[in-house]
């Protein structure tokens, strides 16, 4: 049966007395989250297992504190945990166009980089001084002396050959020169052609010997000249081992137990010892950035630079695990880049420009990534599911990614990745995602569902105080709550939800009553917030953004839009929607019509004729149909005619909320009983007659209100609600009261026939056990108007087919 709701059913009140405290100064700040059970029990399970298929999409509506409660809790476990090394580049003596990774202890990585640095300090002061030394200077005499004396014997055997064969032998830039003499002269090429022939002949023959012994001591000299370079090279590379071993030894000895520094090191010896004269006769340094001479091409880089360390990443002061954020997800931010150097119109690169991208800061650790912010780089996504799946970060080009041919460049080594990553998103997005990319479900096995409402529980509510608390310590400028002020809050958490046994969790729209009531507690001089000032900026939010509600219950008020709120009419009701706007929602009243007449169309949808009905809407006018056959067509057909519209809607209308108020216009055309207009109903209906719950029902009893109050309160003006929809309510003061002072009424109803007694005046009816509605009953004219209808039909048939004959 229909009832009349008491004020008390009309809002849910909040006890201040349960939060234990008279202010917030009193509470500890919260340190944990507010519900979200489920989702922390995901995370827990996705972050405890560790496996590369186990990331975690936490999915939830906005406000619901998911950034925030993420990072919170990554922080907490991450402390947990070791840090993880750190990552150097160093160059590739085998091939420079692939520097390779060194992984280091946390803090040894800068370590290595500034060791590195100071060998290669020292070792340009020992080596050009060990080699400026008096012992080198010594030893580098003594082998020239050596040598000296080699070469000597060689001319001195060339000399006395030639003399004995009576040529002047002398040493000249071109090699040897023998000259023949005559009674102790060169002899002259004139004084040689007047010579008898056979002088001449056995001179000839003297001079082809002496070429020989000459050709033979050229080949001795030049063998000389390199036993003693090989032994100059010898004693520079003693010198130079005698300075570098030691220096080397010591950084050997050190890092031991890194099998790749010690590969390092090696090369760094060898090539020294291959470029020590850089080290002993260093060339003049120019000024940085100017007359730099040629660039070296991308990976042939200057000789002391190959000595260097780039450290990427250094945990030497991370505490913990590393929890990275990143809001930005392009390939580069994520992946890494190789910056170049422009000289003289080329570009160069080398492994010290390297620079590491999210995915290295957090490696061993966690990455958190913006889903909607990620998806829009697709190339990010997809490298991104290739590094997870293969376990590893490769730095490379963009270009290079997406297949398109590039000049050759740097390919650093790809380094090994362990990281958990955690997308956050819209629900909506997840299922895309889970249906569109099947990669998705393998590499994202875990989904943290935030939801944005918990149930009204005294140790959820008890939290708020904490909460407060917690605010006011980190935002400078935020007062304290008392306890009035924290029960008007939880209210309003309820309010959002709509619904007496929820709370919101979208604690960003608590959080915006919380600054803007201090702010109205710190207008009027006050040292506590207060209820009153919750009060007011609840108020001030509804007014900031009701201009739009404002402007339509202004045409109502001026007859534009036609809305009766007293009397009765027949076939007229006034029926109550919604607006949703980004920022607000509201209900207004929208008249609902139905006429009646002769005919075998059945019942028109104005709505749906005009294409400005959506899908839902179109099912609901459906049902009607169906409720109409089961209640007056058992025994015959059920003809007639009406049409049902929505007066003065010029846009498209969807949703099922007043199939109901269609039903009661059209019983009201068919029965020619009228409808009291200060009545206004929402809710659907099935096929069985039973009204069934709506969403917004709190916005459409306070639309309707605010346009009964504006044109006067008769005591008489109300709204029929579903029965389910108790629950739901959380009205404002104003209505309740109103409804105390029995100048507004709220009915909550379980079927067709209840709400109809209430809008007629009427009984509906039950059939008899013959089966008729009784006498004077609403049904029973409704179906006194179909036999009508039927018999008119029939007497038009007759008349029709006597005339065809």
């Amino acid at each position: 049966m229909a009832r009349r709701l008491q004020p008390e059913e009309l809002r849910r009140r909040c006890d201040p007395e349960v939060f234990g405290v008279e202010t917030t100064t009193e509470c500890k700040p919260l340190d944990d989250v507010i519900g979200q059970e489920r989702a922390l029990r995901a995370l827990d399970l996705g972050l405890g297992i560790k496996d590369f298929r186990y990331n975690i999409y936490v999915a939830g509506s906005p406000g619901t504190g998911k950034n925030s409660i993420v990072q919170a809790f990554l922080k907490k476990i991450s402390l947990k945990e070791s840090p993880p090394q750190d990552l150097c580049y160093v160059h590739n003596f085998g091939d420079p166009y692939c520097p390779k990774y060194i992984l280091l202890p946390p803090g040894l990585g800068r370590k290595f980089a500034a060791d590195m640095d100071d060998l290669i300090e020292k070792l340009r002061e020992r080596i050009p001084a060990a080699y400026h030394s008096e012992e080198y200077r010594k030893k580098r005499q003594s082998l020239d002396e050596q040598f000296n004396e080699l070469r000597t014997k060689v001319t001195a055997y060339v000399e006395q050959e030639a003399q004995q064969r009576g040529f002047l032998f002398q040493l000249s830039v071109l090699g040897f020169q023998a000259t023949p003499v005559l009674d102790g002269h060169p002899l002259t090429e004139e004084a040689f052609a007047k010579l008898p022939e056979r002088e001449r002949h056995k001179i000839t023959r003297y001079r082809e010997e002496l070429q020989e012994i000459v050709q033979e001591a050229m080949t001795q000299l030049e063998g000389i000249e390199e036993q003693r370079l090989k032994a100059i090279e010898e004693l520079d590379r003693d010198i130079a081992l005698y300075t570098i071993k030691p220096l080397t030894k010591r950084l050997q000895t050190r890092y031991g137990n890194y099998p790749r520094v010690l590969e390092f090191l090696e090369d760094v010896e060898k090539d020294i010892l291959q470029n020590i004269k850089e080290f002993a006769e260093p060339a003049p340094q120019s000024p940085q950035g100017e007359g730099q001479g040629v660039p070296l091409p991308t990976g042939m880089i200057e000789l002391f630079t190959r000595y260097k360390v780039n450290v990427l990443v250094d945990h030497g002061k991370t505490k913990g695990a590393p929890v990275v954020v990143q809001e930005n997800a392009t390939y580069t931010n994520l992946f890494g880049k190789i910056e170049r150097r422009v000289q003289f119109g080329v570009m160069t690169a080398d492994f010290t420009m390297i620079k590491p991208g999210s995915l290295h800061e957090a490696n061993g650790g966690y990455l958190v990534l913006n889903a909607d912010n990620l998806l829009k780089y697709w190339i990010s996504w997809e490298a991104l599911k290739i590094a997870i799946r293969c376990g590893r970060i490769q730095i490379e080009d963009p270009a290079t990614m997406m297949g398109f041919t590039t000049t050759e460049g740097l390919k650093p080594e790809p380094v090994p990745l362990s990281v958990k990553v955690i997308l956050i998103g819209s629900p909506e997005l997840y299922y895309l995602l889970e249906t569109a990319d099947e990669d998705f479900p393998k590499l994202f096995a875990v989904k943290a569902d935030f939801d944005d409402e918990m149930p009204w529980d005294e140790r959820y509510i008890k939290q708020l105080g904490p909460f407060v608390a917690a605010r006011v310590k980190e935002r400078p400028g935020l007062k304290h709550f008392h306890k009035t002020a924290l029960a008007r809050l939880a209210e309003y958490a309820a309010e959002l939800t709509g619904d007496q046994k929820k709370l919101s969790a979208r604690f960003s729209d608590l959080m915006t009553i919380v600054r803007e009531a201090s702010y109205w507690a710190e207008r009027d001089g006050a040292r506590l917030v207060k209820a009153d000032h919750v009060e007011r900026a609840i108020e001030e939010k509804l007014y900031r953004n009701s201009l739009i509600e404002e402007k339509i219950h202004e045409l109502i008020l001026r007859g534009d839009i036609l809305v009766d709120i007293t009397g009765e009419r027949v076939g007229c009701v006034n029926g109550l929607s919604v607006l949703q706007l980004p920022d607000c929602s509201f209900g207004r009243p929208t008249r609902i019509t139905a006429n009646v007449f002769t005919g075998k169309e059945g019942v028109l949808d104005v709505e749906r004729e005009a294409e400005l009905s959506g899908k839902i809407h179109s099912k609901g006018v459906l049902i009607l149909k169906g409720w109409l056959g089961e209640k007056f067509a058992l025994d015959h057909p059920l003809s007639l005619s009406a049409s049902i519209t929505f007066e003065q809607s010029y846009s498209k209308i969807d949703g099922d909320s007043a199939s109901s108020t269609e039903l009661y216009a059209l019983i009201s055309a068919l029965a020619g009983v009228p409808l009291k207009q200060g009545i206004a109903v929402t809710g659907s209906v099935n096929q069985k007659g039973e009204i069934q719950p709506i969403g917004s029902v709190n916005e459409k009893i306070d639309g309707f209100f605010k346009v009964c109050k504006a044109q006067g309160l008769t005591g008489e003006q109300g709204v029929i609600i579903p029965e389910q929809n108790i629950d739901n309510l959380m009205l404002r003061q104003e209505i309740i009261d109103a409804v105390s002072k029995k100048q507004f009424h709220i009915y909550a109803v379980k079927t067709v026939e209840e709400g109809l007694e209430i809008l007629t005046g009427l009984k509906a009816g039950e059939r008899g056990p013959d089966g008729k509605f009784p006498e004077g009953t609403l049904y029973a004219r409704v179906e006194a108007r179909l036999r009508e209808i039927q018999k008119n039909l029939n007497a038009t048939e007759a008349e029709e087919e006597e005339e065809k004959k």
